[in-house]
Order: C-alpha cells, then structure tokens, then sequence
C-alpha cells in the first residue's frame, strides 16, 4: 500500500476508498467518490471559517504557529524587520526576491511616480462626511479607482498589473493621510517625494505651515517596521476577500477594497484599538491582579493574548516591544505601557495562560506605540491596511497565476424546507 495516501472505509456501505496526500492534504473532491448509490451527491468536508481547509498553494508567506515563526519567501521576519526596509520587503513579497540595489533605485521610482492621486478623487473624498470613519473613507475610494483607471481590467496583461501594483502601493498611503485631514478639517498636504515611503506618509498626515516636513528619525524607522511586520500573514480573513474576489477576474481595486473592507472588522483589524480600551478600563498597575482573576473567572477577556494561528508568543510582539522604547524616548513615556507591561507579566506566569497557549499578538504592544505617535484610534486598521496592500496585490496575482484556480464558490450543507407548494394569498391563514 501506497504509504502517501490516506484510507477511508465507509461503514455505511462497506467500501474502502484510497486518497492521495499530497503535502500534507487531500483533495476534497476526491470525497466525492464516496457514495451510498449513483444519486448521492458524495461526501463534502464542513468547514465553518476554514479552520482546516487549505485554499490554495502559496510560496509567499509562511507561518509555525508552535514554533512562533514568521518568514516572508523564506526570510525571518526578524531579520527584515531589522535590517531591510518596507519598500525592500514588498519587492520580497511581490517578486520574490530581495532587490539589488538598481532594482530597488527602480522600484522606488517607480512607486513615487504615482503617489498622487487625481484632484477628482481628492472631490470624492470631500463628499464623506466630517466625522466618516477614515476607514470607510478608505474602501470607498479604493473601490473608486477603478473608475479612474479602466485599464486595471487587463488583469491577463503582466505589465497592466505591474502598472496597477505601482498605483495601490503608491495611493493608499495618500488617500489614507487625505481621509485623516478631511476627518480633522485640514487642507491637504501633498506627497514629498523627496521622503522615504514612511516619512512622505508622515508628512502627509502631520504637515502644518511649514515649508518642509521633516519627520522624527526614530518614528520614521519605528513607522517602516511597523509596516514590514504588517505587510503579509498568510491566508487571513482580508487576503481570503482579495482572493475570492479577485477569482471572480475583477479589478485589483475592486478586489483590494473587499480586502480593506474585510479588515474594517474588529475581529481583524481592530484588535489593537481593544487592548487599548481593556488597558484604560484596568486603569493602573496595581489593579492588574483583579483584572485578571475576572478573565479566569469568566468575567472579562484578555484582549491582545492568543492568535488563530499562534500557539506561542508571536515574533511581531517581540519586535513592536523592542520599537515602543525607543518610540517612547521620543514621545514621552505612555502611561498604558505599565499597565500592558505588569499585564504581560502576569499572564505569562500563570498557568491558566501558559496552558491555554495565550501569549502576546502583533496587537497587544502596537495601538500603544501607535497612540504614541499621534494616531488617533479610527486611524488603527488604516495603518494596517496600507502594508497589507503589498500583500494582497502579491496575493492577487498568485492566485490569478495559478492553474488550479478557479471562481470561488463553497458549497453548502442545506438543512431548510424541504419541497412546498405555494398557497395562493387569499387561503393562507
């Protein structure tokens, strides 16, 4: 017997089936042999959220949750974080490779070229309303651009997508800054492209009368790396919405603003503006105790411990918790930072956590640096859907690619009415 298969004898029948395995997985449709007679449907695997079903084969991110480990194309997370730039980490993920140093001149160019967006979509975004969720802002106008550049629909044609990459990785951070000084009432401050991509964005963001912004060196690298451990995580909920829409060959805008919608969610990417609430309702240091003898007792949660994926700590919190001390040199100490850290400590020490495998997320240390800088907290999930966008582009094509891909369509387990005829209205009592 073939040991790269798997075995299934069906009780209700008696026959035995052969599947292969192949990297660690079987086909789903080779359940559908399994049959009681020839009307049978076959068997279909239930999967609610995805729990266990791969949708694809990727060569881009790669995630051990017990091992806690993070690579982009093979390269450690810590090693990018430290010693790369966001800029350089999208090429990695976009082309697979780190660029040499004219490929990254090239690139760079390339990304600056269109970092401005049309004075017709600056109109649009003044059609929001002064308090809209710059969020909101964001999908709206991302999805809007599609309208602006119809040739995005040559998605068949590698330098119509290479062309589209250059566009969303260059405007999001634009129109990200553009929907922050609409909600404030400010004028906008347009791209410097004389800044590097997280000075320009800071620049954009905070620039007030004077002739050149000059960002803060530490937060501009603190923003960069924030950025490179944003920038992918596999298959997430928001990458799931950029596959499944794009499967269906629509417009990377199109596709990219399901993403960002699905990333609007607090159970994605707002979980750092969580832990900043549950850090204010503990209040101080000394109350940490109490807060978490309710956790155990069932009477609160621990926001920004666990992770889908995570059954340790999550390499991202080690390097965010790096980044807040020297971010906090500049901005002064955050009073939540004690509370987090006390926080941090206890749960780590306690056997309830430590069995349960809840340790620290990406979350738990980046709204307090974010706060920190001066973001507001609606601002939270745009800072993570800016990196990601590099993400999901690269994402995208993979996926578009692919042979083995086709339009997204689950099945279903169907448990309604079963036939019924209709009663006219006048008889229905």
């Amino acid at each position: 017997m073939n040991s790269e298969t798997l075995t299934v004898i069906d009780n209700r029948t008696g026959k035995t089936y052969e599947m292969p395995i192949r990297h660690g997985t079987i086909r789903a449709m080779d359940l559908r042999q399994i049959k009681t007679s020839e009307n049978d449907f076959g068997i279909m695997s239930y999967d609610p959220g995805f729990t266990n079903t791969a949708s694809c084969y990727s060569k881009i991110t790669v995630i051990d949750g017990e091992g806690g480990i993070l690579r982009y194309r093979g390269y450690p997370i810590e090693q990018l974080a430290e010693q790369s730039t966001f800029l350089e980490t999208a090429y990695l993920i976009l082309y697979g490779e780190l660029p040499t140093p004219s490929q990254l001149d090239d690139w760079t160019r390339s990304i600056i070229r269109h970092t401005m967006i049309h004075e017709n979509i600056k109109k649009f975004i003044d059609g929001f309303h002064y308090d809209a969720h710059p969020m909101g802002v964001l999908v709206g106008t991302v999805g809007a651009l599609s309208t602006f550049y119809p040739d995005a629909k040559n998605i068949h044609d590698a330098e119509s997508r290479r062309k589209q990459t250059y566009r969303l990785i260059a405007k999001v951070p634009t129109i990200a800054a553009f929907a922050y000084r609409h909600s404030l009432g400010m004028p906008y401050a347009y791209p410097d492209n004389d800044l590097s991509y997280s000075g320009n964005f800071l620049n954009m963001l905070f620039k007030r009368t004077e002739l050149k912004y000059q960002p803060n060196p530490v937060l501009e690298r603190a923003l960069d790396v924030l950025f490179i451990l944003h920038a992918d995580h596999e298959q997430n909920c928001s990458t799931n919405a950029m596959r499944v829409v794009g499967s269906s060959h629509a417009d990377p805008y199109s596709a990219t603003a399901a993403a960002a919608a699905a990333l609007y969610g607090p159970l994605h990417g707002g979980a750092n503006e969580a832990v900043l609430r549950m850090l204010r309702q503990i209040g101080s240091r000394d109350k940490v105790s109490q807060f978490i003898a309710r956790v155990k007792a069932g009477e609160g949660r621990l926001m920004g411990f666990g992770h889908r994926v995570y059954k340790n700590y999550d390499p991202r919190a080690r390097i965010i918790k790096k980044i807040a001390d020297q971010v906090f040199q500049v901005t002064g100490r955050n009073s939540l930072l004690d509370i987090a850290l006390e926080l941090e400590k206890i749960a780590l020490q306690d056997e309830y956590f430590v069995q349960r495998k809840l340790y620290p997320n990406v979350d738990f240390y980046s709204g307090i640096i974010y706060q920190a800088m001066g973001f507001p907290e609606d601002m939270f999930s745009v800072l993570f859907a800016i990196p990601r966008t590099c993400g999901w582009v690269a994402q995208w094509e993979e996926m578009l690619l692919d042979p083995e891909q086709k339009i997204a369509r689950p099945r279903q387990v169907y448990l309604g009415a079963a036939e019924r005829k209709l009663v006219p209205i006048e008889k229905r009592r």
